[in-house]
């Protein structure tokens, strides 16, 4: 299983916020755990972002991530809405 790591204190900030205001984002965190590039929509992203991967959280949240295979980690790199991209 994999573990969730934040890349910043403001996207900590606004994981911690997002998860509190919806009481379904703590499950899907767990699913994305368990299988970071099936879960809850995952997709590798293109383009400038190339290498990183992108889930649905809920409704308009969308949540930028890179896997470490190597340490089992998801290194979450930002959340928000579509403009995070």
């Amino acid at each position: 299983m994999y573990e969730i790591y934040t890349a910043n204190n403001r996207t900590e900030k606004l994981l911690q916020y997002y998860a509190k205001e919806r009481q379904d984002i703590a499950a899907k965190l767990q699913r994305l755990k368990q299988s970071p590039r099936t879960e809850i929509g995952a997709h590798p992203l293109h383009g400038r972002l190339a290498g990183k991967w992108s889930c649905w959280l809920g409704s308009n949240i969308r949540m930028i991530y890179s896997i470490d295979d190597f340490n089992k980690r998801i290194i979450v790199e930002a959340v928000g809405t579509h403009k995070i991209y």
